[in-house]
């Protein structure tokens, strides 16, 4: 039987439309071999073999996050669903589902970011046809009823009140909320706490997210590990091909220029050191943009933990017990942060001082051409050295997927930034990190 099967599969995958390819070798940064389809139904498939003896991570990404939440009062859609999927469906429950995954021995969870939902499983090789079934089942027939959404809602309320005890949580839910006025951005991936505590009401509201957005055109199915593409594809294909498009995209607010710095205050309840937020509007990811990659290495040259700043405020003066930075990869314009943990008070001022003096630093004079150099290589190579298993090469990808709708754009995004200059840098300082695009947000404990 697997003689006769092997042609057809081999037939039914090459009559489908491919969208790209790329050779291990030769240019390209990413370094596998990888094949991009595209289902008549608009479900994009990219299957990624590798050499890894009877293991393969699965991951399921839908490009809708807490950004397409735009209907005032239901923010918290998205993760919520994160939840949700694993209730099942009317042919399999949540809790046969449960037993199937845990019968093969599989390592399956989700997790919800801004722009992006992703679902993902590690399994032996032989479970793919079953994997592939089940996870096809639940994304076109995903089944709930009302007491049981109720239930659910109740418990991604109390996620949500557990994690507001965490400081971090309370200082980055203010950043956002008072760093923007209209885009989605201005609501953390939980949603606001007062449409959480009214999601129990919003069942028919539910319903209507999962028929939009859980389409086949807005999923991205990122396979690797000791796979076949064409048996792989040829399986998508036949558990995949019947779920129904229909998706339709959200029509995000856009954001209007900040004109002026803004500052706000979180008085958390409990004991914490008091940590400082400091944020500058950017842009969307665009590796075509030059000053947008430039701000991406901007910001760990300038405040990472090889930069001058670190090693000042954390391990000579030892006023900060932990010093971050991040930059800005989204779909939509988003924040270039830079955050400490300081361990007195009294510095909180004198810290925020040196933030901006370094700014300034890197506005008046281009950074050292090595020290760049540098830079490039140990992200590329720490990006690379990543790329070990499967797992990490799915979930390494998955921004990517959800940025772009494909891989093709890791060898553009890697490509850009070597193509950055120190003067490229001193610009996009000077045109991001200004007071204008600035927030600031401090949190300070009830006790110290």
């Amino acid at each position: 039987m697997k003689r006769l099967l092997a042609p057809t599969l081999f037939l039914l995958a090459v009559s489908l439309p491919a969208t790209a390819c790329t050779p291990a070798h030769g240019a390209s940064i990413f370094p596998y071999r990888y094949d991009k389809k595209v289902l008549p139904n608009g479900l994009t498939v990219i299957l990624i073999p590798m050499d890894s003896p009877g293991l393969v991570a699965y991951y399921s990404i839908v490009r809708t996050g807490s950004r397409d939440e735009v209907v005032a009062g239901r923010s918290g859609f998205a993760h919520f669903f994160e939840h949700m999927m694993f209730r099942g469906t009317k042919k399999y429950p949540g809790p046969i589902y449960d037993r199937i995954v845990i019968a093969m021995g599989a390592k399956a969870n989700a997790y919800t970011t801004d722009d992006y939902t992703a679902f993902h499983l590690e399994f032996a090789k032989e479970d793919l046809p079953r994997v592939m079934e089940i996870e096809s089942d639940r994304f076109q027939n995903l089944h709930y009823e009302k007491p049981a959404f109720q239930t659910e809602a109740g418990a991604v309320y109390g996620e949500y009140r557990k994690g507001i005890t965490q400081p971090f949580i309370l200082l980055n839910e203010k950043v956002q909320d008072l760093a923007f006025d209209v885009h989605p951005y201005k609501h953390t991936t939980m949603g606001f706490e007062s449409d959480i505590k009214a999601m129990p009401e919003a069942y028919d509201f539910s319903l209507a997210f999962f028929r939009r957005f859980y389409r086949p055109e807005n999923v991205v199915l990122v396979i690797a590990g000791d796979i076949d593409p064409a048996a792989t594809l040829a399986l998508a294909a036949k558990y995949y091909g019947p779920w129904k498009p229909g998706y339709r995209a959200s029509q995000i607010p856009a954001e209007p220029p900040q004109k002026s710095p803004r500052e706000g205050t979180v008085a958390y309840p409990g004991r914490t050191l008091p940590m400082l937020s400091i944020s500058y509007k950017g842009e969307a990811f665009d590796p075509g943009n030059r000053l947008d990659m430039a701000a991406d290495l901007l910001a760990e040259l300038a405040f990472g933990p090889n930069s001058r700043l670190y090693n000042k405020l954390v391990l000579d003066q030892q006023k900060v017990q932990a010093l971050w930075s991040e930059a800005p990869r989204n779909r939509d314009p988003s924040l270039l942060e830079v955050g400490a943990i300081v361990k007195k008070e009294s510095d909180l001022d004198d810290v925020r001082q040196e933030i901006y003096r370094t700014i300034d630093e890197f506005q008046a004079q281009p950074v050292e051409q090595e020290k760049l150099d540098q830079l490039k290589r140990r992200d590329k190579y720490a990006f690379l050295m990543s790329l070990d298993t499967p797992e990490h090469v799915a979930e390494g990808l998955a921004r990517f997927v959800a940025l772009s709708g494909g891989i093709e754009v890791v060898d553009r995004y890697y490509e850009a930034l070597e193509r950055v200059t120190p003067a490229d840098i001193r610009e996009a300082a000077r045109k991001y990190l200004v007071p204008q695009r600035r927030t600031v947000v401090v949190l300070k404990g009830a006790r110290s």
